[in-house]
């Protein structure tokens, strides 16, 4: 009876961890982009897709995952996730981020789109590196 009861303990588990929706870590260095196939490595610009049913796809900058979404179904979309200028490696919700297109930050795939947590922390970069700010919508259109 113990062990039958034991046997149930780790099922539960397996199902409520296999049901977490969420982001995944990105092994740098190792992991790649599911769009151009490149080994990711820029702590600054990759992306997350993360799908309703749990899947997770990958890219080494936000140019990838916009491309990649021209042929997908967006409505199974359950996150949108960019890493950060301030703060490299964190991922934070793209559709609410502050995207600066400059010529002075390189990004991997040449379209030198950077995002920012906040508009003001874009502001005080586009002061000292220039260029011109969009929002998630904003960038879609003009990446489209």
């Amino acid at each position: 009876m113990l062990r039958l009861k034991q046997f149930s303990i780790v099922v539960w588990l397996l199902i409520l961890t296999s049901c977490n929706v969420g982001p995944e870590p990105i092994v740098y260095g190792s992991d790649g982009c599911q769009f151009c196939q490149m080994t990711i490595v820029d702590k600054v610009h990759a992306t997350e897709i993360v799908t309703n049913k749990g899947k997770v796809y990958k890219f080494d900058a936000s140019e990838c995952m916009i491309n990649f979404m021209k042929d997908f179904d967006t409505s199974e979309v359950k996150l949108y996730l960019t890493n950060i200028y301030t703060e490299p490696e964190t991922l934070i919700d793209a559709t609410k981020a502050t995207f600066l297109i400059s010529k002075k930050i390189p990004s991997p795939m040449g379209a030198f789109l950077t995002a920012f947590k906040t508009k003001e922390d874009a502001l005080k970069v586009q002061a000292e590196k220039e260029g011109t700010l969009y929002g998630w919508n904003e960038l879609l259109i003009h990446l489209n």
